[in-house]
């Protein structure tokens, strides 16, 4: 039972860690119809938790790298809730 609830928490985690990354490569896309509803949607699921990390650290150059970070901290998450559940 603890090994079921394992996959299903691991593979949620890989869900979100793989929408944080379409939104990311979204945002290279240009603005325009589907790819706007669809940054909108992913967007309202990811920027909540990216922003914690937007706040702490400063886009260098231009560049956002708050989007890494946040994957790197969720995997970390990831790894300490299934050794817990494990």
């Amino acid at each position: 039972m603890a090994y079921t609830i394992a996959r299903l928490v691991n593979q949620l985690f890989n869900i979100y860690n793989l929408l944080v990354l379409i939104w990311c490569i979204l945002s290279w896309i240009p603005a325009g119809g589907f790819i706007d509803d669809l940054r909108g949607a992913i967007g309202a699921l990811v920027e909540p938790y990216l922003s914690v990390f937007r706040r702490i650290i400063p886009p260098l150059g231009g560049v956002d790298f708050s989007p890494i970070i946040a994957m790197f901290v969720l995997d970390g998450i990831r790894r300490l809730v299934i050794n817990i559940l494990l």
